[in-house]
This record gives structure tokens, C-alpha cells and sequence, in this order.
């Protein structure tokens, strides 16, 4: 934020140089950004402003600021009421607040006869060498008192204002409004924007800029001075939404407490009959809600002290606090402060400390010259995150790191029924608007601007988060996408390798089963993934409409898995066991089975037949083509069988070898290869 060396000074008692304003303000957190020596003998400085600090986005409030940490006693102009010589404002104009929400409050002023001329050389000055352009007298004071106090105002040229009232409302959809400025453009507006309006059309857009119909002119000659507040969100979203930014917009973001509207406007008031002159009306006219009741704040002194690490004297804390403008007492060890209005940003304790640590000055505070160091527990989230990330770099696996913008086609077919994509309400995300309800699509943009690269074979995985609307419900969780070309060897069968792999190392052992699912239109086939008989996602083939939509050359095979609560309780409980000491016999077994019998269908037929000495049933492999007729597959399996104690025999296992052939003829007709 620009201001200047001789204005801050205005409101001190000593006045001091542009150096030690700069770095006074910059130990009291905000940083000198730039400065400029003027031709005037004044100095410019920009500095640097948080949003939480709207009571320092002005000359008294940094003068403020010096004045707590150096004792320099502020001397701040008169606020009073302004001479009232003419007519009862209320026989001339009235207000109408439609929105206390989105304007707590309103107020209107109005002079009469007033004269329109260029400011008189000492507000030209302030305002040139701020590094603003003069207008005239009129404009120039709203300016002065808005980089003074910190509240914007604005003045309407009363004759141009329609049926002789002021509306505070909501915009018609489609409205037109034509804002100030020598380039301005006729805007349409939303039913969403706030305006300042007369009987017929608006005239100004509710904290961000004043309407050009309205505006003052050389020809003007009755004011209306306007000073209210407005809601925050409203006033930013306004601001984004017609790319329109003004000085009012960045204070109006900030917060402006309700309390100190009628100080500004008579502040205003009183600047304009001196510039201007004309004849004040008798009365303010207001709408709005009641005024907000001032906040109490409780700090315990041995709490700030044992905070800050220094010990701070209780008188200190008190002067230090009330030349911040707080009204502090103390009784038995505990300060009671009451926060004022321009102080929005302190509701808690700790926010108390922090002003007293400013106050007495961080430099001031010891710093310690050991560190304790504690060792941090292994596991738990990030951990288990970062234990699948590297087993999957060690499968060859590149991990991305996408944005989570994408567009509406591309998130549309990530949708089941009864969800809704989540929509980003940004003007600058035009083109991809949409949260992603999966991020499947982030990486097939990946893996097509690798294939137009000339990298033809690539795995890829992500974690991140995707978005969804689920009725009126905002949901959003972390998956971990994969994807491999189904190029390679193996294909779907490597897939679930690789989630045999991530179920091992999260859960310490190998139970993944994947059963038919139908809901993932995206993927054809497509199955649920269960570790240990939880659900935690989706295995399949990407389908072909989506494959030709991203115009990705090969087939993908994917998995998205939501992984959180397995992440969380990493590392598993290992239990080591010893290697078995006798050898084991295995029989492969072929059989020709339609395509509607999964490997978990067979897989779990010939488990529950609880054969004697059967340790494990393995897929090897399927086969379709040459001599498999169309809708069938040729499924081979290993049946592995070990006695703990001794040497089996192969005659031994020949009948629950048998037993298990028989009951996938029994079950699935399935037909044995030799």
C-alpha cells in the first residue's frame, strides 16, 4: 500500500524520517516493498499489507502503529459533527436497505449549493504525492478521507439521481451498469451483485465502483455523501466476477466495522464545506442493522510472558495495548481488553499475545541458543503414502502431480448417477471449470502428451484429491489413480499384480478380490477391488468411447483406490512365520470356461472345498483366440499342496487334485485341457 512520509506524520506529535518509519512499520509486520524521494521533499513508501490488517490500509493506522511501539503520542483531527445550516435531510431524499446481510449499514448525507473546482494545493499535494491523480475538490476529498481512515466513501451528484431516493438492493439479472472510468465498458450484471441503486437504474456497484450516470461534475451542485460497509465476500466476488478492482474493494475485502462509518462521513462532510462549500442538511439518514456491540478479550499475563518467552511487565502490556487503542484493565493477573471496532482480527487470546509481542518488539525477545529435538514416531499417513509411492516407483511407476481443474466433458463420464461435478466460480478458469471427480483424466492427458512425444509404453501414477457434489453435499477424498498400456505383458493380470503388491505393503499380506461391477461406465469390464474384504476401489479396462475421446493410441488398463484408511493405521502388524521346510507339489490345471466366470468365481469355488493339504490356489494365466470358441476363455491354474511334516506324494494328491477338477465341471461346465 503507497503512502507518504509527511502524511504519516501528520498524525504523530514527532515527526520522524522515512527510514525509521520504514523500519518501525517493518518490525511491526509490514514489510517496506519499495520508495521513491519526491521532487516535494516527501517520500513514498510501499508497504507491504495483509488481508486480516484492514485498520492499517491508511495513514493513521500505520501512524498507529509507530506511535504503540515508540510512545510517539498521536494527534488525530476533529471528528465532529459538522455545522447542520439547511433543510431536514429527510424532506429531500430517503434510504432503503434491502440487504442488511450484505450491508449492515448505510448512511447519506447531503449538501446543497456546493461548488465544484480543483482542490486547494494542500489536498492536491497529499494526493499527488501519494501517487494518485487529482480530480477536483469533490473527488479528491473522498479519496483523502479513505487513504486517512481506511473507509472508502463515495459522493453522487443528487440531481442525477432518480425518484430522489437511494436503494440498497440486489441486481436484476442482466441489468446494465456503466462504471467510472475513461475506458469503461457498459457491464451486464448478476443477480448476485449488490448495488447501489435510484428509482430507476443502479448507480453504483456496492463497494467496488461508483456509476458514471451519477457521477460529479464541474455542472454539479447538491452532494450526496454516501459511507457504509459491505459484506466482504460479497464485495470480492463482485470484484472477481466483472474484473473490476478499485482502492474501496481492497479495504472493503479487508473488513470495514460498522462503527466507524458516521466518523468518516463526518469527516467527509467537514472537508467538503471547507473545499467546496454549499449548506450541510440537518440529520444522516441511515438503514441498516443495529450496531455490533464491541468484543472483550481475556489474556493471562504468565500465559503471554511464557508464550513469548520473555517476561513482560503487566504495566507494559497495558500501555503497549491501549496506545494500539484497546481499553485494557487488569485484575488478578488476568487482562481484560476491549478489541476496537477496527481491530476485526483479534477474537482470541493468543491474538492478544501477538500484539504484546509487537509492541515490545521481536528483537527484543532472547533467542534461545539450543533446540530440543525429538525423534517423531514412524507411521501413520504420510508414511503409508510414501511407502505405496515407492513401491510403485519400484514397478516402474512415474509419479505425476496434475492440476485439478478439468473441463466439464472431461469430467462428465467420471459421473454416476446422482452425482454432480463441482464447479469452480472463477472467470480465469473459464475453459476448465470443474473440480475433478476423478483423476483418471489428469493422467490421460499425461499419457497423451507423452505418446505425442514419442514415448509409447508408460506407467503412471497419482494421489490426489478429486471432488464430487453427492445431492447438495460437497464430498472430497484422496485416490490413488494407476494406469499401464495394456501393451504390457501381462495387461489386466499385471494390474492386479500391482495391487497385490500395494495390498502387502499396507495390510502385510496378499487378500485382494476383485468382483464384477457395472457402475463405472468408464471402465469396460471394470470390477471392485476389496483388501482383506474392505472395498477400497475400481480395476478395469478404459473404455473404448472414452480411450477415442482422449484419442489415446493404446489401450489403458486402470485402477483408482481410495486408500485413506489403510494409510492411516500403516505400518501393519508383520508376523513372521518360518519358511516351510518340506517341498510342495503343484498341478496346473486348464480349463475352457465362458466369459462370465471370473477368476474369483473359481478362485473361491475350489476354496471352499477345503481340500487336504491345499496351501494355495494361483492364477497362471487365460488365453483366448486359436482354438477357443468366441464367449469363452481358457483359464490355467496352479494348485499348490504341502504336509508341514513330511514328503507328499504325488498319489497322495492326486485325489483333491481330482476334487477340484470335478468341481469346476460341476460348477462352470467347464471343459478340461489336456
Amino acid at each position: 500500500m503507497l503512502v507518504t512520509q509527511n502524511w504519516i506524520n501528520d498524525y504523530l506529535s514527532d515527526n520522524i524520517t522515512a527510514h525509521e518509519q520504514a523500519k518501525l512499520l517493518t518490525a511491526a509486520g509490514f514489510p517496506l516493498e519499495g520508495t521513491e524521494e519526491l521532487d516535494s521533499g516527501d517520500v513514498r513508501q510501499d508497504f507491504e499489507m495483509t488481508s486480516n490488517r484492514g485498520d492499517c490500509t491508511c495513514h493513521i493506522g500505520l501512524a498507529r502503529e509507530i506511535s504503540a511501539r515508540t510512545g510517539n503520542k498521536m494527534t488525530l483531527p476533529a471528528y465532529d459533527l459538522p455545522n447542520e445550516k439547511g433543510s431536514p435531510i429527510s424532506e429531500i431524499t430517503s434510504v432503503q436497505n434491502e440487504e442488511p446481510d450484505l450491508c449492515p449499514l448505510y448512511t447519506a448525507r447531503i449538501i446543497q449549493n456546493a461548488t465544484v473546482s480543483d482542490s486547494p494545493s494542500w489536498l492536491k499535494t497529499r494526493i499527488e504525492n501519494r501517487g494518485d491523480v487529482p480530480r477536483n475538490a469533490v473527488v479528491d476529498a473522498t479519496n483523502f478521507v479513505l487513504f486517512e481512515l481506511g473507509q472508502p466513501t463515495h459522493v453522487f451528484d443528487l440531481d442525477k439521481i432518480s425518484g430522489g431516493k437511494i436503494i440498497v438492493r440486489l441486481a436484476k439479472e442482466g441489468e446494465l451498469f456503466l462504471p467510472l472510468g475513461e475506458d469503461a465498458k457498459e457491464i451486464k450484471l448478476t443477480s448476485n451483485d449488490l448495488v447501489i441503486a435510484d428509482a430507476e437504474k443502479p448507480i453504483a456497484l456496492a463497494g467496488v465502483k461508483g456509476g458514471a450516470k451519477s457521477a460529479v461534475t464541474p455542472e454539479t451542485k447538491n452532494l450526496l455523501i454516501e459511507s457504509a460497509t459491505f459484506d466482504p465476500v460479497t464485495v470480492r466476488e463482485t470484484s472477481r466476477r466483472h474484473n473490476i478492482a478499485s482502492d474501496s474493494s481492497f479495504r472493503f475485502e479487508r473488513g470495514v466495522s460498522p462503527l466507524q462509518i458516521e466518523t468518516a462521513s463526518n469527516r467527509l462532510a467537514n472537508i467538503l464545506l471547507d473545499v467546496s462549500g454549499g449548506t450541510l442538511c440537518k440529520g444522516i439518514l441511515s438503514d441498516g442493522k443495529e450496531l455490533p456491540t464491541p468484543i472483550t478479550v481475556s489474556m493471562r499475563i504468565d500465559y503471554c510472558s511464557q508464550k513469548l518467552g520473555v517476561e513482560v511487565s503487566k504495566d507494559e502490556m497495558v500501555s503497549g495495548l491501549e496506545r494500539l487503542g484497546f481499553n485494557a484493565t487488569c485484575k488478578n493477573g488476568v487482562l481484560s481488553c476491549t478489541v476496537p471496532y477496527f481491530r476485526g482480527d483479534i477474537t482470541r487470546e493468543i491474538d492478544l499475545v501477538e500484539e504484546v509481542g509487537r509492541v515490545h518488539g521481536y528483537e527484543n525477545i532472547t533467542i534461545a541458543d539450543s533446540v530440543e529435538v525429538r525423534v517423531p514416531s514412524t507411521g501413520g499417513e504420510a508414511d503409508g503414502r510414501q511407502a505405496v509411492l515407492n513401491a510403485l516407483a519400484g514397478m516402474g511407476f512415474v509419479e505425476c502431480v496434475t492440476h485439478s481443474l478439468i473441463s466439464a466433458d472431461g469430467a462428465t463420464p467420471f459421473l454416476v448417477e446422482g452425482e454432480a461435478p463441482l464447479l469452480l466460480q472463477d472467470s480465469r478458469a473459464a475453459a476448465e471449470p470443474v473440480l475433478r471427480p476423478s483423476i483418471v483424466p489428469s493422467l490421460l492427458r499425461v499419457r497423451k502428451h507423452n505418446d505425442d512425444n514419442g514415448v509409447k509404453q508408460l506407467r503412471l501414477a497419482e494421489l490426489g484429491s478429486v471432488f464430487k457434489l453427492v445431492g447438495d453435499n460437497h464430498e472430497e477424498h484422496v485416490e490413488l489413480a494407476l494406469l499401464i498400456d495394456a501393451k504390457e505383458t501381462g495387461g489386466i493380470g499385471e494390474m492386479r499384480a500391482i495391487l497385490d503388491r500395494i495390498c502387502q505393503v499396507l495390510t502385510a499380506t496378499i487378500t485382494v478380490e476383485v468382483t464384477p461391477d457395472e457402475t463405472a461406465t468408464w471402465l469396460e469390464p471394470s470390477g471392485t477391488v476389496s483388501f482383506n474384504g474392505n472395498v477400497v476401489g475400481k480395476i478395469g479396462r478404459l473404455a473404448a468411447s472414452i480411450q477415442k475421446q482422449w484419442d489415446v493410441p493404446n489401450t489403458i488398463h486402470l485402477a483408482q483406490l481410495d486408500l485413506n484408511a489403510l494409510f492411516t493405521a500403516y505400518p501393519p502388524d508383520v508376523i513372521s512365520t518360518p519358511l516351510p521346510s518340506q517341498p510342495a507339489i503343484e498341478r496346473d490345471v486348464s480349463a475352457i470356461l465362458g466369459e462370465d466366470v471370473s477368476w474369483q468365481h473359481v478362485q473361491n469355488a475350489i476354496s471352499s472345498l477345503d481340500l487336504p493339504w491345499l496351501e494355495v490356489v494361483e492364477f497362471v494365466t487365460v488365453f483366448r483366440g486359436k482354438g477357443i470358441e468366441n464367449g469363452k476363455k481358457s483359464l490355467t491354474l496352479r494348485l499348490r499342496f504341502r504336509e508341514e511334516t513330511r514328503t507328499l506324494t504325488h498319489e497322495e494328491v492326486d485325489e483333491p487334485s481330482s476334487k477340484a477338477i470335478e468341481a469346476l465341471c460341476t460348477l462352470f461346465g467347464a471343459e478340461i485341457r489336456s
